[in-house]
Parts: C-alpha cells; sequence; structure tokens
C-alpha cells in the first residue's frame, strides 16, 4: 500500500510540475527576451535565457517617445482602479438583488441575464458604443469607456455573488430587519463586508481584464495620445525602431506593464482561492 501510495503522489507531482513549466513557459520567455539584443530574439528565439544580459532595452524603452512610461502608468492605473471600483459594485449590486430580492418577474428577467451568457456579440457593438458616446462627448478618453462600464452587466459576476449570498443564512436579513434596517441598509451594512472573499477575487480578475484591455482604449483613445495606456503604448514599440520590428523594446516594455499584474496576483491569490 506504502509502494502504491507513494508512486500515486510521484504521479501527480509530476502532471503538477508539467502544468507548472507548461504554463510558466511564455513568461520566463518574454522576461528572456527582454534582456535579449534584438538580433538574438531574431536568430535565436528557441534560446529561452540570454547569452549576453543587456538593460539596454529597458532604457530605450523607457526614454522612447511612444513610450511615456510615468504618464501611461498613470492613465494605466486610474483607468484599471475606477474599472474595478465599477464593476465590483454593480456585481454586488446585482448579485445582491436577484439573490435577496422580492420582486415581480424577478425570475424572468435573471433567465434574460443568464441567456446573455451565451451570445456573444464580440465587435458589433464597438461602432453603435462608440456613436452613443461621440453623441454625449466621451470619445476620445478613457472616460467614455468607464461610463459604459457603468451600464454593463457583469453577468458572470453577478452569477458568482449570487450564489455566495446565497449560502449566507436569511436569519441574518431578518434579524437586521428586525431592528429597523431596510433592503439597502442591510446590503451595505450586512451583506457587503460578508462579501470580502468574493470581492476580492472578482476586484482581481476585473484588474487583469482592465490592465491588459487593448483593443477598447485604442479605439476610444485614437486622436489623444495623452489617454494611452501601457499596453497600447507597447504595440507602438514595436515600430519605433529603424527598419526591422524591434521585438527587444516590445518585450521590456511588456516587461514592465507584467509588474504590476505579477505583483497583484502575488498577493491576492489566497483571496482567489477563497473565493472559489
Amino acid at each position: 500500500m506504502k509502494i502504491v501510495r507513494f508512486l500515486t503522489r510521484a504521479l501527480i507531482y509530476i502532471v503538477l510540475i508539467a502544468v507548472a513549466v507548461f504554463v510558466a513557459f511564455p513568461l520566463l520567455s518574454v522576461i528572456g527576451s527582454a534582456f535579449k539584443s534584438n538580433m538574438e530574439i531574431l536568430t535565436m528565439p528557441e534560446v529561452l535565457f540570454p547569452k549576453k544580459p543587456t538593460f539596454e532595452n529597458f532604457i530605450l524603452a523607457w526614454n522612447s517617445e511612444v513610450f511615456n512610461v510615468p504618464r501611461m502608468l498613470f492613465n494605466s492605473t486610474w483607468y484599471t482602479l475606477s474599472n474595478v471600483v465599477i464593476i465590483l459594485m454593480n456585481s454586488a449590486l446585482c448579485g445582491y438583488v436577484f439573490a435577496r430580492g422580492e420582486f415581480r418577474g424577478k425570475t424572468l428577467i435573471f433567465a434574460v441575464f443568464t441567456s446573455l451568457m451565451f451570445i456573444s456579440m464580440g465587435s458589433i457593438t464597438i461602432y453603435p458604443s462608440f456613436e452613443i458616446l461621440s453623441g454625449l462627448g466621451l470619445t476620445g478618453s478613457l472616460v467614455g469607456l468607464l461610463v459604459m462600464s457603468c451600464f454593463g452587466i457583469p453577468i458572470v459576476n453577478m452569477h458568482l455573488v449570487r450564489g455566495f449570498v446565497n449560502s449566507l443564512p436569511k436569519e441574518i436579513d431578518e434579524a437586521a430587519e428586525i431592528d429597523g434596517c431596510g433592503f439597502i441598509g442591510r446590503f451595505f451594512k450586512i451583506i457587503l463586508p460578508m462579501l470580502k472573499p468574493i470581492m476580492a477575487t472578482l476586484a482581481i480578475l476585473a484588474f487583469n481584464g482592465a490592465w491588459n484591455d487593448y483593443l477598447m482604449p485604442t479605439m476610444f483613445t485614437l486622436s489623444n495620445p495623452k489617454q494611452h495606456t501601457l499596453i497600447i503604448g507597447i504595440m507602438a514599440l514595436k515600430s519605433s525602431g529603424q527598419g526591422a520590428t524591434s521585438w527587444n523594446l516590445m518585450f521590456a516594455g511588456t516587461f514592465i506593464a507584467l509588474v504590476p499584474v505579477l505583483v497583484i496576483f502575488a498577493f491576492g491569490n489566497k483571496y482567489i482561492t477563497k473565493g472559489i
């Protein structure tokens, strides 16, 4: 029995190590390429780590006219944090209403929202959204995207919060109601503080999505370079050199943009696990 147990555990570890290597390989490739020269990237792409590491890529990327790191870092930070707050509030309120609220048509409305999970409009909605925000004078700025987020329906997040709220005993609500706490008051005073695990999970996922968003910020800030985020700047680095594509600068910029995400995930990993 001990031998079988040992072999089983060894097999599990082998599989987990293989999966970890497979998942970590792209990250290690980006980090290694960030310290390579452009010639080494083009001639020896199969080599994971550089033969002659250089920090020149970071210096050139930091001083590049198309990659203003302080300004783009500021844009990415305030846009991402604002997006996270909006998504969390929308998710928490929607999940709470569908979990604890009692109103006519609740089941039908929830079914309609749920059905939207299986309908992907893709890029079809970009043009009408752009036209609406253009009419409001909100194009050319990241503020327009935040306005869109305010009216968005985070369906998956709503389901997660609703399931979490349903797992809480209703006696808590009843006790608060006896003490004179209303429906909205119970949310902010009782339910919301108890949602910390799931809210932390959603915050980290929302941070990752907003920080790495490329298409929408590019579309809405095309005419206003001062509103560009780090991800947009990385793509601009690709063609900032002379002649060949500057992959070395692009990888250096990618490494700079990766650092905040890695830090967030390193500190928030336990909350993701607890929330799930």
